[in-house]
Formats: C-alpha cells, structure tokens, sequence
C-alpha cells in the first residue's frame, strides 16, 4: 500500500467514525494514530478498516471501531486518568485509551489474548499500558481506585466489585443485558451520594464470565 492509499484509508476510516456520531476531537485523533491493523491478524487483517467486529481467537472478537470510539467518547478521559479496562482481547480499546489516559491497566482471562496484545502495545512501543492476566469480573483491588472503568463484556448488571473501585466523581461504561440479543451500553458515574446512571445504546458484547479460562 502507497503513502496516498494509506492516507485515504485513515480519511474514510475517520469519515465512517464520524457519521456514526463520534464528535470528541482527542478521540478522532486516537483512533487515527492507532492502527487496527496492527490488532487483526490473519485471514480479517484486509478488513481492519471496516467497520464491523472482527474474530480474533478464543471465541472472542475486536470490536467494530465506532463502538470502541463510542465508548471511549462516553469514558471522558483526561491525560491524569487512572484507567481499568476489563476484557483486553486484542489490545485494541486499550491502546487507543492509553493516547488519552495516564495509565491504563487491562485485564483478559484468556492468556493467548493477553500474550498476543502485549506483543501488539510493544510493536506500537506504548508504555503507559499494564496488561496482565486475571479475572477481570473482580477487577484490580491492589490497583484500586480508578478514575474510569470500562467493561468490554455484558454483565447482568453493573458489577459491584467493579463499581466499589471506582473513585468518587469516576466514570464506568459498561454493556448490560440478560442475553446476547438484548444488550445497553450503560454510563455509571459515581457520586457522593450513590450512582447516576445513563443508557446510551443497544450493543451486541460477549458475556462477562468469572474465572479464567483454560484455553
């Protein structure tokens, strides 16, 4: 691919994000310097740039770039956040966190995720991400509290390990819903006297499980 080829991609690539509804400057800006390709590989690598979820091993998937954008767009990062992001699969949300963040903390419970991810942020030399293996439905209590909490798999409800990690005035977005069919992207922000809570928009996530896994 030409330097001209490349750049007219990332154009569209930004256009498509932005008819979808993604406004935030710093978040367009992220998503431009981070390649997704560099978080596809194999038989999906030529449709890194499409705007659709992509396989990535272990059943699961990389989301389709506006909802990540979306999310992160609801997450209301500043450069002083501490963030946990629960559900590394490729590598992909938290790069594109760890343009706007302090630090970003991301946990997998599948290992050959966390692996290829890790070699993915040390391709693209991004620093400021710790990614570990762990069961991420508890969160990072030695880590604990974070500024922004975002969850990249539907739990029931909003999980209240994670919740009691967040930091009073902190952000979660989170995916809820009982079935794969019927899903919200919900925003938590935690408040002095409790938790105001935002629905944002139907979504389609894998389900959040407990425990590692043994692949």
């Amino acid at each position: 691919m030409t330097d001209a080829e490349r750049a007219e991609q990332i154009m569209r690539f930004i256009y498509a994000l932005r008819s979808k509804g993604v406004t935030d400057p710093a978040v367009l800006r992220a998503m431009e310097r981070i390649d997704r390709g560099a978080f596809v590989r194999g038989i999906f690598a030529e449709r890194a740039y499409e705007d659709t979820p992509l396989p990535i091993g272990c059943g699961q998937t990389i989301s389709q770039p506006s909802v990540v954008a979306l999310m992160t767009e609801a997450l209301e990062v500043t450069p002083r956040d501490k963030v946990l992001e629960v559900g590394t699969g490729s590598g992909y949300q938290a790069a594109i966190l760890s343009q706007l963040a302090r630090r970003v903390y991301t946990v997998e419970r599948h290992r050959p995720l966390i692996a290829a991810a890790r070699a993915a942020f040390d391709a693209l030399d991004l620093h400021n991400i710790t990614a570990m293996a762990a069961d991420g439905s508890f969160g990072l209590p030695d880590q604990a509290p974070f500024d922004r909490i975002i969850v990249t798999a539907a739990a029931e409800d909003p999980p209240g390990p994670l919740l009691a990690q967040l930091r009073p005035g902190g952000i979660m977005v989170v995916p809820v819903g009982q079935s794969d069919t019927v899903q919200h992207l919900i925003k938590v922000r935690k408040l002095d006297t409790g938790y105001d809570y935002e629905e944002l928009r139907p979504v389609r996530f894998v389900p959040l499980l407990e425990g590692m896994a043994t692949d």
